[in-house]
């Protein structure tokens, strides 16, 4: 017997070719708005400070965007994966239901050759037998084994029935978690195009958030980690991470060479042989609460009210995180925002 797997489910409305160049074309052009809003040369609109302020208030909304963006596509890939699942149970299902009617057809051939086909058998064996088969007397014609089968079959067809309803479920989810992400995707892509037009409208020499934030090669690199780490597994991470100093910052990406700031988490604990939840907020509960004066090398420290960054402790009241788009992965000062919490995983 060949394989029981469905081929994927395709329907138009989960691919979202349309809704996704929709999404991107509609990024596109509010950058590229804003962007013709500020020529070259053009007098600055606001003071740099004031721009600045700015700018840091939109690399915020669009990092909260992002997790959301991540807690989407992680739900959207279980739901793929329920789904792969929920097929395989089908295809199955709808193997024995297929047996169980050929089982019957010598029930049906030796009634027919005793006297006539009995009219509930044809029922049985028809689109949908279910009707008749409440009506138990009749099982007394077919014998044990006849009795046997034609239970069977009605329940695996009971069975293949939840099943698709299950299906359908699961595609309405997996819809509603598609169009979530594109949502938080253009909102990251407007908050991101505004800020780098603000950007662009200041001087030169004015651009730079901090004076880390343009550097280039791997800023710290030679520092090491201070103390002793919290478990093997945390100094296995810290040290992932460390590789990953100098790295950009890209939103939505996890590695090799790539993070946010969650990934970047993600990432390095992955590594060292420890599966951490996509977003800030899921890695923030994914191990015991401690305070930060207790904080060691590896323990992850969680910032904003809304858990919507997050670092890796490094010793000496310093962490390794991925900061914001154009900022590589660096060290930066424990307290550079107000921590929320922090979490031993």
């Amino acid at each position: 017997m060949g394989s029981h797997r469905r081929s994927p489910v395709s329907p138009r409305a989960l691919t979202g070719q349309g809704a996704r160049v929709t999404v991107l074309s509609a990024a596109f052009a509010t950058a590229a708005t804003t962007l013709a809003a500020a020529p070259a040369g053009a007098a600055p609109p606001e003071r740099p400070e004031r721009a600045r302020a700015e700018v840091r208030r939109l690399y915020t909304e669009a990092e909260r965007a992002t997790q959301a963006y991540n807690g989407a596509g992680e739900k959207a890939r279980t739901l793929r994966t329920a789904l792969s699942r929920t097929q395989d149970r089908m295809a199955r299902t709808q193997d024995r239901v297929n047996a169980l009617r050929e089982a019957l057809a010598p029930v049906a051939g030796a009634q027919y050759r005793s006297g006539g086909l009995d009219p509930a058998l044809m029922l049985l064996l028809s689109a949908d037998p279910d009707g008749y088969l409440d009506q138990a007397t009749t099982l007394e014609r077919m014998g044990v084994v006849g009795e046997q089968r034609l239970r069977g079959l009605r329940d695996a067809r009971r069975t293949l029935d939840q099943e698709r309803r299950e299906a359908d479920a699961l595609l309405g989810e997996l819809e509603r978690s598609r169009r979530t992400l594109a949502r938080h995707k253009d909102t990251v892509r407007q908050r991101l195009a505004r800020a780098k037009a603000l950007l662009a409208a200041l001087p030169e020499g004015e651009r730079a958030l901090d004076a880390r934030a343009s550097r280039s090669g791997r800023p710290d690199a030679g520092l090491p980690p201070t103390g002793a780490a919290a478990s093997p597994h945390a100094a296995a991470a810290l040290a992932t991470a460390r590789t990953a100093l100098g790295s950009p910052y890209v939103w939505g990406a996890n590695g090799p060479s790539r993070f946010d700031c969650s990934g970047l988490i993600q990432w390095s604990y992955a590594r060292a042989g420890v599966g951490l939840p996509r977003t800030s907020q899921a890695q923030a509960g994914a191990g015991r609460r401690i305070p930060l004066s207790e904080a060691r090398p590896g323990d992850l420290v969680v910032y904003r009210a809304d858990a919507s960054h997050i670092g890796l402790y490094a010793g000496g009241g310093r962490v390794i995180h991925a900061p914001y788009p154009g900022a590589p992965v660096r060290y930066d000062p424990v307290g550079m925002m107000p921590v929320s919490s922090v979490t031993r995983v």
